[in-house]
């Protein structure tokens, strides 16, 4: 009896949560170890046609390093990263398209309906929804450094995204946009193409699936998590050195996005299981938000 009355009490705790994001946008960057873990991304796309059951909005953008990295290797083609990005040529580009647009993006979609939800993933085949132009990069000494077909998303389509949501779909979105003057297919890091949608939907969360547990006091230590910062906390803790390496570029996108209208952001472990349900419908969360004020 115990045990069922601390269940009940746990779906009273996440009732007032239900009601408060009924019918709010979340988007979800899938990408890293979740994907290379099937009991992990089961568990993460269950809470996912959770969300959208109880009436929230959840929009899943997806990237596949490790997936285009293996047929890249399948195919005798070494990969090179400039800055962190892959040097993407005609070669690669036609790897990405295929892994990314196609087979994960679809794949993504179908173990949604298979778990009960309804998916629709939007990639080249289907209704491309990411517009975006060639990127560029700038060294040290001002010159352009070429990564090959990679881009930046300029326009997202919001109108078929929110038309998908309010019809009761997940959209799945892969990491790759058109170039609309030239109609060239370009590679987009997954980060920043989360952070495009959310901007461009003003949705009231972004959520980065993270392999550690969001940001921390001490980053060895899994126990110092901080769960909740503003903005100006998490630029003192980046100038305090707390917030250092990889994490910083995150944190960065976080700030970026809350700045162009998305009211929190959040940073979590996606192979703990249940971790999205835990972090968005609990009173502690299990990772950090981010918020500006």
């Amino acid at each position: 009896m115990e045990e069922a009355i601390r269940k009940a009490d746990v779906l009273i705790e996440a009732l007032g949560w239900i009601r408060r994001f009924r019918d709010k946008i979340t988007v979800i960057k899938l990408g890293g170890s979740v994907l290379e873990n099937e009991d992990a991304l089961r568990h993460m796309l269950l809470d996912i046609v959770f969300m959208e059951t109880v009436g929230m909005r959840p929009v899943v953008v997806h990237g596949g390093g490790a997936a285009i990295s293996r047929s890249m290797a399948e195919a005798g083609i070494e990969p090179k990263f400039i800055h962190g990005r892959r040097y993407t040529d005609d070669a690669t580009l036609a790897i990405v398209e295929k892994i990314l647009a196609g087979e994960l993006n679809e794949h993504l979609a179908r173990r949604i309906e298979e778990l009960g939800g309804r998916a629709m993933n939007l990639n080249f085949r289907t209704s491309n929804i990411l517009f975006g132009e060639r990127l560029t990069l700038r060294g040290r000494d001002g010159e352009a450094i070429d990564l090959g077909h990679v881009g930046t998303v300029t326009r997202v389509d919001r109108a078929t995204i929110e038309n998908l949501c309010y019809a009761g779909q997940v959209p799945v979105i892969p990491s790759m946009c058109l170039d609309e003057t030239s109609g060239q297919k370009l590679n987009v890091n997954a980060d920043t193409a989360a952070t495009a949608v959310a901007q461009a939907l003003g949705a009231e969360k972004l959520v980065y699936l993270s392999d550690v547990n969001g940001v921390r006091r001490d980053k060895a230590d899994a126990n110092s998590l901080i769960h909740s910062l503003t903005a100006a906390e998490a630029r003192q803790l980046i100038r305090e050195g707390v917030i250092d390496s990889g994490m910083i570029p995150k944190v960065e996108a976080c700030l970026d996005t809350l700045d162009r209208g998305v009211r929190k952001v959040h940073i979590i472990d996606g192979r703990i299981r249940h971790s999205l349900l835990l972090e968005i419908y609990t009173n502690t969360g299990v990772g950090t938000e981010i918020i500006k004020e």
